[in-house]
C-alpha cells in the first residue's frame, strides 16, 4: 500500500470504530504547473502543490461528509469526528448507502500517467507557451496581437477505500499548450483559439501546429456579416458539437432523471434519435481524460452504450441515482474530496461516422457552420435549446464568409431525429468528445 491508501483505510477502520455503519475515503495529492505569456513576456506563473482527504460516513440511512488539508493523525481524526457528528443531525435516506459488493473492482493500467511529463524543465514549458504565440502571431500581418499563450501540466494520484474492502488507486499526468490570437483589419477584431492536450507529452500537437490553427480561425472571422432570420442545415464542428452533446449528458445523467428533470425520462427502449446516432460512455479507453480504472465510489470502470443507432439504452448513474430507479449503477459516480458522489462521465462521444467533414460541407447548398457558442441555454426537462452563435456562412456547398451575432435554437429532441451526417473526425480533447454533426434545419436569429 501507498501512503495515500494506507491513510484513507486508517480514516476508514477508524470512522468503524467511532460507530459508523459504513464509511468511505478519498484522498488525492497533485502538483501543477501553468505558464502564461502574452506578447512575448510572461504574464503569470504558477506552481503549486496539493494534498487532501475527505471521509462520508453512514450511521444507517443517516450520512455525514468532511474533509482536510491537514493529513496528520489529530487532522484526520478531526475529519472522521466532524463526519460522524453531522450523520447525527442529517435526516435518514432510505436510498443512502455503498455499492453492492460485487460492483467494486478496478480494471488494469490505463496508461493515464506519463512519467516523462514530470522530467520536463520549466524553461522548456515557458519557451513552448512562448513558441505557439510567436508562430500565431508570425502568420499575418493582421495578427498583431494576442490574448496570451499557455502551458500547463499536471501530475496526481487518487486513492479510494471503502468499508466493504475496497483499497484502490490510480496516477495521472496531463499536459497542453494554447493561444488565442487577435486578428485586426478594416475596423474589425475578431479573436479565436486552439488548443492541444494529452496524459501523454508526446501526444500533445506541436506549438508550430496549434499557433497556426489558432492564427487562421482568428484570420477567418475577420470582417463578419449578418444574415436575415431563416430556417437552414447547421453544421457543428468538433468543438461546438461537443458541448452540444454536453447538453444531452445532462439529459441522460441518472440524477436529473429521478428528479423528473429530463425530456427522456421514460424514454429507455424507445428511438429517441436518427439511427445514424450511437453514443457511448467508456471510461476504460487506454491514455484518455475520461477514463479512470474505477469510479469515485470504486466501483469497477466500464463501457455503457447509451444510444445505440438512436434507440435510448442506458441512462448514466451512481450507486444512488441507481437505487433510486430500480436500476443498477453503471460506474459514473463522481465526486471532489467529500459530499456525496454526483454523477459525471466517463470517455462521453458521439461514435464516428465514415464521412470527412469536408463532404458533409460539400453536401450543403445554403446553411451554418458553427465555430463558436455564446451564452448557451438549454432546458434539460424540454429539450428547447438556444444559443448565441458565430461561424462560416455556407454556400454552394463551400465555407462562403464570416457570420457572427446571430442566435441558432432549436429543440433537442429534434435535434437528434434530424441529425443527417456524422463525421468521421472524432477527436478527444477531453472528457466528452463529438465529431462534426449536420442538423437538417434549426431556425437563425439574424437581423
Amino acid at each position: 500500500m501507498n501512503d495515500l491508501e494506507q491513510l484513507a483505510s486508517d480514516a476508514v477502520k477508524q470512522a468503524l470504530a467511532h460507530g459508523a455503519s459504513d464509511a468511505e475515503c478519498t484522498a488525492a495529492e497533485g502538483d501543477e504547473f501553468s505558464a502564461v505569456v502574452r506578447m512575448r513576456e510572461i504574464e503569470k506563473l504558477t506552481e503549486a502543490g496539493s494534498r487532501g482527504a475527505g471521509i462520508r460516513v453512514l450511521v444507517g440511512k443517516r450520512a455525514g461528509s468532511s474533509y482536510t488539508s491537514d493529513l496528520t493523525k489529530e487532522g484526520l481524526e478531526r475529519m472522521v469526528k466532524t463526519a460522524l457528528e453531522l450523520a447525527t443531525i442529517t435526516s435518514e435516506d432510505p436510498f443512502a448507502g455503498l455499492p453492492e459488493e460485487d460492483q467494486l473492482g478496478s480494471v488494469g493500467d490505463l496508461s493515464l500517467y506519463d512519467g516523462e511529463i514530470s522530467r520536463l524543465q520549466p524553461e522548456w514549458k515557458i519557451a513552448q507557451a512562448k513558441r505557439t504565440e510567436e508562430v500565431a502571431l508570425s502568420i499575418d500581418p493582421r495578427i498583431a496581437n494576442s490574448e496570451g499563450a499557455s502551458f500547463d501540466s499536471y501530475l496526481g494520484m487518487r486513492v479510494f477505500a471503502n468499508s466493504r474492502g475496497f483499497v484502490g488507486s490510480y496516477r495521472t499526468s496531463s499536459c497542453g499548450i494554447s493561444v488565442t490570437p487577435v486578428a485586426k483589419h478594416n475596423g474589425s477584431m475578431e479573436r479565436d483559439y486552439w488548443y492541444s492536450s494529452a496524459r501523454a507529452a508526446s501526444r500533445m500537437e506541436s506549438p508550430e501546429l496549434v499557433g497556426k490553427l489558432a492564427a487562421d480561425r482568428a484570420l477567418r472571422r475577420l470582417n463578419p456579416r449578418k444574415v436575415a432570420t431563416q430556417k437552414v442545415p447547421v453544421i457543428f464542428e468538433p468543438r461546438t458539437a461537443r458541448a452540444l452533446l454536453g447538453d444531452l449528458f445532462d439529459a441522460v445523467n441518472g440524477s436529473a432523471i429521478y428528479r423528473g428533470a429530463s425530456f427522456l425520462v421514460g424514454k429507455l427502449g424507445e428511438t429517441i434519435a436518427s439511427e445514424l446516432v450511437t453514443i457511448v460512455d467508456d471510461a476504460i479507453l487506454p491514455g484518455l481524460f475520461g477514463s479512470s480504472p474505477f469510479d469515485d465510489e470504486g466501483v469497477r470502470a466500464r463501457r455503457t452504450v447509451v444510444v445505440e443507432r438512436g434507440v435510448l439504452k442506458s441512462y448514466l448513474l451512481n450507486s444512488y441515482s441507481a437505487r433510486k430507479l430500480g436500476l443498477k449503477t453503471t460506474g459514473n459516480a463522481s465526486r471532489g474530496l467529500s459530499g456525496n458522489a454526483g454523477v459525471g462521465p466517463g470517455n462521453f462521444f458521439i461514435e464516428a461516422g465514415g464521412k470527412a467533414p469536408e463532404k458533409i460541407i460539400g453536401g450543403v447548398r445554403s446553411g451554418f457552420y458553427v465555430t463558436e457558442l455564446i451564452g448557451t441555454a438549454s432546458n434539460t426537462v424540454t429539450g428547447d435549446y438556444s444559443s448565441g452563435a458565430a461561424g462560416l456562412w455556407i454556400e454552394n456547398g463551400e465555407l462562403a464568409y464570416p457570420v457572427s451575432e446571430i442566435t441558432i435554437a432549436g429543440n433537442l429532441k429534434q435535434m437528434l431525429m434530424d441529425l443527417r451526417e456524422i463525421g468521421s473526425d472524432l477527436d478527444f480533447r477531453g472528457a466528452i468528445a463529438a465529431p462534426t454533426i449536420l442538423i437538417g434545419e434549426m431556425t437563425i436569429s439574424g437581423h
